[in-house]
């Protein structure tokens, strides 16, 4: 298939495009700069210059190409509003002309108050996490117009090697900035997290066999203990470890403060998904967020 991809210079972008390009499809990565037109290049993809503003050119490079995965947003957490208003605007320009086509789009696992998240899962959300949600819904509705749409949803962490702006990477700065590797409360709370090669594999999976209006979960842990996290940090970076009031990490304290474990079961059945990447934990051994 001839893909095209937006965020295709991003994190998880920066793993989905060879993924492809090894399973045989062509890629256009979408690209607002020219050091993103670089490397998109650079992995071997051809380059659409524009952004998520540009709804003509996101509508060209979708009626130019067989699939879409959409994986760019804007995670400036002072204007989340806007970034999700933008991405509304761009999922509606790119399904108008996927009609018989392929969409993929990213979004994040929601939150079941003393539960496990599962893809059955679709709660109300609050302030600005429903608006997200809000968009997934859109692209799952598109299936009724002839579109083979699914959405991926991915956990707090998505992690590896050459990870810079991920919330461990910042939660890991704010760590050091302060002098502590902090948590919050009693440090129970967990998130769940994926490595970012097992994002792509699924990203790919999605796009070649998944059904009509699937969601879909990109987990490889269910859930890490937070005070886990913070206990590895410390030892690597001898840092105390430490409690924290949320506010004192600011939207991070916020976020670290909920127990938001998820599941992949109904994923791993659905389309054979296995992660066969290190999780959490073991990518903090190994020195990469130092």
């Amino acid at each position: 298939m001839r893909v095209f991809v937006t965020g295709a210079s991003g994190w998880i972008g920066s793993a989905l495009v060879p993924e492809l390009l090894e399973a045989g499809h062509q890629v256009v990565g979408l690209a607002r700069s020219d050091a993103s037109a670089a490397a998109v290049e650079e992995r071997g993809a051809e380059v659409l210059r524009g952004d998520l503003d540009d709804l003509e050119t996101l509508a060209k490079g979708a009626a130019d190409a067989d699939a879409v995965v959409h994986l760019a947003f804007g995670h400036d957490f002072s204007r989340m509003d806007a970034a999700i208003r933008a991405d509304a605007a761009a999922v509606e320009a790119m399904a108008a002309v996927l009609e018989g086509k392929v969409l993929v789009a990213a979004s994040g696992t929601p939150s079941v108050p003393g539960g496990v998240a599962t893809e059955r899962d679709d709660p109300a959300g609050f302030g600005l996490v429903a608006g997200r949600m809000d968009n997934a819904r859109a692209v799952v509705k598109t299936a009724e117009n002839g579109v083979r749409a699914s959405v991926v949803r991915l956990p707090r962490s998505v992690h590896g090697e050459g990870d810079a702006h991920g919330l461990i990477t910042r939660l890991i700065a704010a760590g050091k900035q302060k002098g502590v590797a902090a948590y919050v409360g009693d440090g129970t709370a967990r998130w769940p997290a994926v490595h970012v090669l097992d994002a792509a594999h699924l990203f790919r999976l999605a796009l070649e066999q998944a059904p009509a209006g699937s969601m879909l979960h990109a987990v490889g842990d269910e859930g890490v203990a937070i005070r886990d996290v913070a206990d590895v940090v410390g030892r690597r970076l001898g840092l105390p470890v430490t409690s924290v009031e949320a506010d004192e990490l600011g939207f991070l304290g916020a976020l670290l403060a909920i127990d938001q474990p998820a599941s992949a079961d109904g994923t791993r059945e659905l389309l054979g998904w296995r992660p066969e990447h290190p999780g959490l934990l073991d990518d903090l051994e190994n020195g990469y967020y130092d």
